[in-house]
Order: structure tokens, then C-alpha cells, then sequence
């Protein structure tokens, strides 16, 4: 019997037999009987119904698909399901919180940072994540300093942070602006 690295009980899946998978999304836990090849993002909206996440590109290049798996934003269109059982994985629906939006939803809302909206999802949980990069210091490649343990999110560091999700319509300022206001509302904490 052959095992995977990833899940060392688990033998090696056999593409086109369901498995059963067990998701925590959003606080609640799910199983599900998936073929081994599907994406995160296929498990979130076609078995699970949870519509946040879009299928932009389905190729890992617009950002719209990204949700947070332990917290790390990941592109759900290039993740298998399979690979996150038992990680929390938050989308957008799971940030509100007792029917109050999350803070940065709203900064959204205040600065216009959203046309259409079919990116807003991607471009909040890529947030949510690239903040948490730039707390725990990790550079980017237009950081000044490479061996900084803090980092400035000056508007070049953010958009080149933010460079892996695209707003067709062009919303960038608003997105910015939100983006701005919350670190530092979530800084001055």
C-alpha cells in the first residue's frame, strides 16, 4: 500500500472514484465523496453551494478564486480539495460575523473598492492574508529591505502584494484606499 506525504493513512487516490473528503469551511465541517481531481474551488461552489469564491480564469492568474487556508490566502482554482481536509479554510462568507460585516468589507463599502463586485471576494481574503505576510515580515519583491522583520505597506508594497488579484473594472484607488484604512485601523489595535 502506497501512502502520500500529505496524508500518510491515506492511500493513494484513484482518479475518477469519489473519496470521502472532510472540508472545514467556514467553522463548519463537511464530507464530501469527491473524485481525488477536484479543486478547492469546484468542492466550495459546485458540491457545497458556497458562491463567494468565483472561477475567474481557473488558472491561478486572477486572484478572484482566493479564499484563506490556515489563515494563508491560497487560489482555490489551483488547490485540490483533497489537499486541505481537516484545515480551516474561511471564504468570504465566513468573515461576517453575527450579521456585522468585517471590518474590511466595510472599508470597501466606504471607499467604493468595488465595481461589479465578481473580484470584491478574492481581493478581501487576498487581503486578510497578504496583511498577515506583512506582519509576520515577510518581504515582497519590491521590499526595500530584504532582511526587515517590519515592513511599511507603502502603495508600492501593496500593489505588488496584491498584483495576483485583477479588478477588470479598474476599481484599484477604492480597493487601495480600503485596504490603507484598514491596516491601519487594525495597526493603531
Amino acid at each position: 500500500m502506497q501512502t502520500s506525504a500529505l496524508h500518510p493513512r491515506r492511500e493513494f487516490a484513484q482518479p475518477g472514484v469519489a473519496q470521502q473528503v472532510h472540508l472545514r469551511i467556514n467553522g463548519t465541517d463537511h464530507t464530501l465523496a469527491l473524485d481525488p481531481r477536484t479543486s478547492l474551488l469546484d468542492a466550495l461552489r459546485e458540491h457545497l453551494g458556497i458562491t463567494g469564491p468565483k472561477k475567474g480564469c481557473n488558472q491561478g492568474a486572477c486572484g478572484a478564486c482566493t479564499v484563506l487556508a490556515a489563515g494563508q490566502r491560497i487560489l482555490s482554482c489551483l488547490a485540490l480539495a483533497i489537499q486541505y481536509e481537516g484545515q480551516e479554510i474561511t471564504t468570504i462568507e465566513g468573515l461576517a460575523h453575527e450579521g456585522e460585516l468585517h471590518p474590511l468589507q466595510a472599508a470597501f463599502i466606504r471607499h467604493d473598492g468595488f465595481q461589479c463586485g465578481y473580484c470584491t471576494p478574492g481581493q478581501i481574503c487576498s487581503t486578510i492574508g497578504m496583511l498577515r505576510e506583512v506582519e509576520a515580515g515577510l518581504p515582497s519583491a519590491v521590499s526595500e529591505d530584504m532582511a526587515a522583520t517590519q515592513i511599511v505597506l507603502t502603495d508600492a508594497e501593496l500593489k505588488e502584494r496584491m498584483s495576483g488579484n485583477l479588478c477588470r473594472c479598474g476599481a484599484y484607488v477604492g480597493i487601495c484606499a480600503a485596504i490603507h484604512e484598514f491596516a491601519a485601523g487594525e495597526a493603531a489595535r
